[in-house]
């Protein structure tokens, strides 16, 4: 059976320089999820949000816009937004499981509140006319939270449901949950993507063989840790080009230069860098070592020497 690998939509990370270069060195995902939009109480996009859905930046790939809301007027805006742009689907995010986020009924901390998902979903299907895809956990607090939000989402043509296999208050600490995403997989109507701890090539050909009658796997922190991932999965190989470092300078040179681009001074830019690293150092042979030594580097001459012993190191072990 054929499938679809998507990259999971991850704030900070999955950004325009990350999608297009991770597309040019590695490729291998055929959809990627932006980053949620951010906006003001008055409404206004923040500028780097603006950006990264410039259709402008995005021309290689397809991919697919994102909101986190409890509001329904707050939908419907970012939806009119999105159109004017030249998107035609909105996905929906009830998965954040951070408590900042879920403390204020949005996320993950919204699945429980089937009122107010219907009655969002209700004025975007009768007030606009975009295509809206959701992006859940199984619930907050118990996974039958999601179970009980299915006959809600049943009254609408929601194009999918990707579900990260763990509870909100889970956050990304222990392991997925197969048994209640199969129990999903049983009764759900609509088209089901599943996502969660897919890190390896070992570990998607479990996934298959587990779900398959599932045919789209986001891949969310394994796709950072290791960008080579999406393209060795689909060619069922678990060995990595000879020139593997050389590669992957090519990408991290890339998207250092766009962001300390876009970043104004050492501080943001390190900050940016040091978010990776903490995903990047997972691929390497000593990834605590590797992380501390980015961390301690004080200044951009120090971090690219950094980065230049790092990758000399792993080219020779």
């Amino acid at each position: 059976m054929p499938y679809n690998l998507l990259s999971s939509p991850l704030q900070g990370f999955t950004d325009a320089p990350f999608r297009n270069a991770q597309q040019k060195y590695f490729g291998g995902i055929d959809t990627f999820y932006a980053p949620y939009i951010r906006f003001n109480r008055k409404m206004i996009i923040k500028g780097s949000y603006q950006r990264d859905l410039e259709p402008a930046v995005n021309t290689s790939l397809e991919v697919i816009p994102q909101v986190m809301t409890a509001d329904a007027d707050h939908f419907i805006f970012v939806i009119k937004y999105i159109q004017s742009l030249g998107y035609k689907e909105l996905n929906w995010n009830l998965g954040c499981p951070y408590p900042m986020v879920t403390k204020s009924g949005m996320g993950s901390g919204l699945i429980c509140n089937t009122e107010k998902i219907d009655h969002i979903l209700n004025r975007a299907h009768s007030e606009t006319n975009v295509t809206i895809s959701m992006k859940m956990r199984l619930g907050y607090e118990s996974a039958s939270e999601i179970l009980d939000a299915f006959p809600i989402l049943e009254n609408y043509p929601l194009k999918n449901i990707a579900i990260h296999a763990r509870l909100g208050k889970q956050l990304y600490k222990g392991g997925v949950d197969l048994e209640a995403f199969q129990q999903c997989v049983d009764v759900a109507k609509h088209t089901l993507y599943y996502n969660g701890d897919i890190t390896t090539v070992e570990q998607f050909r479990k996934m298959r063989e587990r779900f398959p009658t599932i045919e789209h796997f986001m891949i969310g922190r394994g796709l950072i840790a290791d960008p080579f991932l999406p393209s060795m999965i689909k060619a069922n190989s678990t060995e990595y080009p000879k020139d593997r470092w050389d590669i992957f300078r090519e990408f991290h040179d890339t998207i250092y230069e766009q962001y300390d681009a876009a970043l104004s001074g050492p501080t943001p830019i390190k900050m940016k860098m040091l978010g990776f690293w903490e995903f990047f150092s997972q691929s390497t042979h000593n990834p605590q070592k590797v992380y501390k030594a980015i961390k301690k580097a004080g200044n951009p001459f120090k971090y690219k020497q950094a980065v230049g012993e790092i990758i000399a190191i792993q080219k020779n072990t």
